[in-house]
C-alpha cells in the first residue's frame, strides 16, 4: 500500500449547515459566520433549474462538483446515483491523492449504506452520530456531539485532515417541524456557536501558525416561511457560499457562484489540478477584479 502524501501547508475545512435561509442572516447574531464572511466572502448561490431543492441532490453537488445529470442523486434517496464515478471530495482525495481526509454528520445518507448512500463513501476518517429520534431537540443534541467529535479530529496535529466535511442538521430539522420562526431562528444562532467551535479548534492545533486554512461554510437550500422544501420559490432556491483563505480577497466581490464551485475550490485550495476525466462543473472561486464581469 502507498503510504499517504506528505501534508504540506494546506488544509481546508467545510462546514455544511442545512437549511439555513439567507434573508434572515441579517437579523441573527451569527458573528462566527460573520467573521468568516469578512475575511472572504458570504454570497447568494442559486439552486439551478435541473436541481430539485432537496438536501440529498444539493449535497451531493457541493461535496462531488458536478450537477444532477452526472452523479445522478435526485431525491433524498440516493438510489441509482454515479457516485462510483463522480465521488465526494473526501474519498477522491484520499483514493487519488492518498490525502487525510475526514467527514462528519448525522444524516445516514450521507454516511451510511441506507436509502442508497452514502455520499461519503471513502474518506479517511468517517464518524457517524445519530439522532436518538427525528425531532429538533434531537437534532441539536446530535449535531452537538457531532461539533465535538468533529472539534477533536481537527484539533490534533497527528491525525491531521488535510480536507474535511462537518454537517449539522438540526436547522433544518427544526424548519421542517416548526417552520421558520423563532425557534427556526435559535437554531441557525445555535449552529453559528458550533461553527464556532470549529474554528477554535483548528485555530488551537499547535502546528497552525504554520499551515494555511481555507475555510467554507454552505448551505443546500432555503425553506418556505411554513418550514419545508422542494419547490421551487425564491426562499427554496436561495442558498449561500461562505469561505475565506489563501487567494481569496477580504471584501472582493466574487464571480457568480453554483453549488459545484465549493468542490473545485477544495481542490484549487488543497493546489491540486483536476484531472479532466473528472468533468467536474464547477470552479475555484474567482475574484471578480473588474467590476464590469459582475452581472447587471
Amino acid at each position: 500500500m502507498s503510504s499517504l502524501w506528505p501534508a504540506g501547508s494546506r488544509r481546508v475545512l467545510v462546514v455544511g449547515i442545512d437549511g439555513v435561509r439567507l434573508d434572515l442572516l441579517d437579523e441573527l447574531h451569527t458573528p462566527h459566520l460573520d467573521s468568516v464572511a469578512a475575511a472572504g466572502f458570504l454570497a447568494r448561490v442559486e439552486v439551478d433549474d435541473a436541481t430539485p431543492t432537496m438536501s440529498g441532490p444539493c449535497w451531493a453537488t457541493i461535496v462531488t462538483g458536478v450537477g444532477v445529470a452526472k452523479h445522478g442523486v435526485f431525491g433524498n434517496h440516493l438510489g441509482g446515483n454515479r457516485l462510483d464515478v463522480f465521488p465526494d471530495f473526501t474519498t477522491r482525495l484520499a483514493a487519488v491523492h492518498r490525502r487525510r481526509t475526514f467527514a462528519a454528520g448525522g444524516w445516514e445518507p450521507l454516511f451510511l449504506a441506507r436509502s442508497g448512500g452514502p455520499l461519503f463513501a471513502a474518506p479517511g476518517r468517517l464518524s457517524y452520530i445519530a439522532p436518538l429520534e427525528d425531532t429538533p431537540e434531537a437534532w441539536e443534541v446530535c449535531d452537538e456531539r457531532v461539533t465535538a467529535e468533529a472539534a477533536f479530529v481537527l484539533g490534533r496535529s497527528d491525525d491531521d485532515p488535510q480536507a474535511s466535511f462537518v454537517y449539522l442538521g438540526a436547522v433544518d430539522e427544526t424548519a421542517h417541524f416548526l417552520g421558520c420562526g423563532e425557534e427556526y431562528r435559535r437554531s441557525i444562532e445555535a449552529a453559528d456557536v458550533r461553527l464556532g467551535r470549529l474554528l477554535d479548534a483548528v485555530r488551537s492545533r499547535p502546528s497552525y501558525a504554520d499551515e494555511e486554512w481555507t475555510v467554507i461554510v454552505v448551505t443546500d437550500h432555503g425553506h418556505v416561511d411554513a418550514g419545508g422544501h422542494g419547490g421551487r420559490s425564491d426562499l427554496e432556491r436561495t442558498a449561500w457560499i461562505a469561505a475565506q483563505g489563501p487567494g481569496i480577497l477580504p471584501g472582493a466581490p466574487v464571480l457568480p457562484l453554483h453549488h459545484t464551485d465549493v468542490a473545485a475550490h477544495v481542490y484549487a485550495a488543497l493546489e491540486i489540478v483536476p484531472d479532466p476525466h473528472w468533468t467536474l462543473d464547477g470552479r475555484p472561486f474567482t475574484p471578480a477584479a473588474d467590476p464590469a464581469l459582475l452581472p447587471v
